[in-house]
């Protein structure tokens, strides 16, 4: 079964995103999901004729992690976006976790916030761990390194340039801004509901 790119222009018109913006990230990941179709497919090709020992199969194997996190992570981005302000109430269950985690949601804010502020390029996840309950913001460097095994990702800002430079160019902490008025605290939500299920 091939992946198929999801549409997100519900996205236009977003406020602190030109629609220009949009559409040039829209087409990045697209590019992701036409890589990813096609390593997999090179993959199970390479597999059939067994040539699983070929450098050229371990060079497609290295590449999948790359492709398949470039889709996902954009996909898991945009769907956490939205054009009508949603907020997270304070008897919400993932509120309350990240009070207990961090002492207060505005400290569990400012905590991602700081996380997207580092210099650097890749993605801000609010993971959340089943295993111990905790709720961490992770920095992921590259698209496949540095995620936390085992973790569910809840919230996932783009913090390459590709996110934000056609709109704010070196100003990151503009775009940090205008992600966070965008954060659909619904889909998160949910997300942490069923993760802790």
């Amino acid at each position: 079964m091939e992946y198929t790119a999801k549409n997100f222009d519900n996205l236009l018109g977003l406020r602190g995103f030109s629609d220009n913006l949009l559409k040039n990230h829209f087409t990045l990941y697209q590019g992701y999901v036409t890589n990813t179709n096609k390593v997999v497919e090179l993959l199970m090709q390479l597999t059939k004729e067994g040539k699983t020992s070929a450098p050229e199969f371990a060079e497609l194997k290295r590449r999948l992690g790359w492709e398949f996190n470039g889709m996902r992570l954009h996909e898991l981005y945009f769907e956490n976006m939205n054009k009508d302000k949603k907020e997270l109430s304070k008897d919400n269950p993932l509120f309350k976790k990240m009070t207990e985690i961090f002492g207060s949601g505005e400290a569990c804010h400012q905590n991602f916030v700081a996380t997207g502020s580092m210099r650097g390029i890749g993605w801000v996840v609010m993971y959340y761990d089943p295993e111990s309950g905790k709720l961490f913001n992770a920095w992921i460097n590259e698209h496949d390194v540095g995620h936390l095994a085992g973790c569910v990702p809840l919230l996932i800002m783009d913090v390459f340039e590709h996110a934000f430079m056609l709109d704010y160019g070196l100003k990151k902490a503009d775009y940090i801004n205008s992600f966070v008025e965008a954060i659909d605290w619904e889909v998160v939500a949910q997300r942490f509901m069923k993760a802790t299920q």
